[in-house]
């Protein structure tokens, strides 16, 4: 009799590693909870896990044949820290990873980039998720949800630059399909939502959802790397910022049927994800 697959979610309190380790455990699949603090899904096994204390890792991996790769926060060089783990994992009997990337960092590129370029010379099978940035980064702990409700303001340096904001549960949603299906995609998946935004249109419509005023304050990149500096490293801070003039310059405008190709169903829009967080007690 063949054990059912055991899949491990590393950052599994995360935005998208909650989602996961959720949807996969309600999907029937067993899952292994990763995380620096113990509070596990519903369902799930969890397990100390830290990307900068080896000694946590082989735990974490036991018996383990697919990972979920949320790669450390606020780190810039992350493949010093993930590839040592992931030729770990390999020599462990994982057959399957997906990482989280980001649409902004191509295969190569800086940061997790480096990874992407790795990760099909470790594994069988494999994906790598780059999703647009997120939904949730209005409704929850980002800098722009707390200038939000502390303030009625969104600070950015993307003047009129749109993006395809993605809900966290449909990246979710695609995370699962490629660890769960039984081939992997073996490619990396650009995930956006259905409609490409402005800063000023999230802006207008958590106006009109909420019926508090919200407006964008529009910096300039010097201006958004000097802000970022008093919360991240000079080097995150800097990355964080030509994000935000390459969105200014057009690299994110632009949508994608990816969400509605692997899952079945259209992905959510920045109104209705609103208008479900503005009715839930719990959001």
């Amino acid at each position: 009799m063949t054990t059912a697959p055991t899949t491990l979610v590393i950052g599994a309190t995360g935005t998208t590693g909650s989602r996961t380790a959720a949807q996969l455990t309600a999907g029937g699949h067993r899952v292994r909870a990763a995380s620096r603090r113990a509070t596990p899904v519903d369902g799930t096994e969890h397990v100390p896990f830290d990307w900068y204390d080896p000694a946590t890792h082989a735990a974490a991996l036991d018996g383990v044949d697919r990972v979920y790769l949320i790669p450390p926060v606020g780190d810039s060089d992350p493949a010093a820290t993930m590839l040592p783990f992931l030729r770990g994992a390999r020599a462990a009997g994982v057959r399957r990873a997906v990482l989280l990337s980001s649409s902004a960092i191509p295969e190569g590129g800086p940061a997790v980039g480096k990874v992407h370029q790795a990760l099909p010379g470790l594994f069988e099978q494999w994906a790598v998720l780059r999703p647009s940035w997120f939904m949730q980064n209005f409704t929850g702990t980002h800098a722009h949800a707390l200038s939000i409700r502390d303030e009625g303001v969104i600070r950015t340096a993307t003047g009129t630059g749109r993006v395809g904001f993605v809900d966290a549960e449909d990246i979710a949603a695609v995370a699962v399909r490629a660890l769960t299906d039984e081939q992997a995609p073996d490619t990396d998946l650009v995930l956006t939502g259905p409609e490409a935004l402005g800063h000023d249109d999230i802006a207008t419509i958590i106006t009109e959802v909420t019926g508090r005023r919200v407006v964008h304050h529009r910096l300039s990149y010097e201006e958004m790397r000097e802000r970022l500096t008093t919360q991240v490293p000079v080097e995150f801070a800097a990355m964080l910022a030509g994000m935000d003039r390459a969105i200014a310059e057009g690299a994110e405008d632009r949508v994608t049927g990816t969400v509605h190709r692997l899952t079945g169903r259209p992905p959510r829009t920045f109104r209705s994800l609103l208008e479900r967080e503005t009715r839930s007690p719990s959001s």
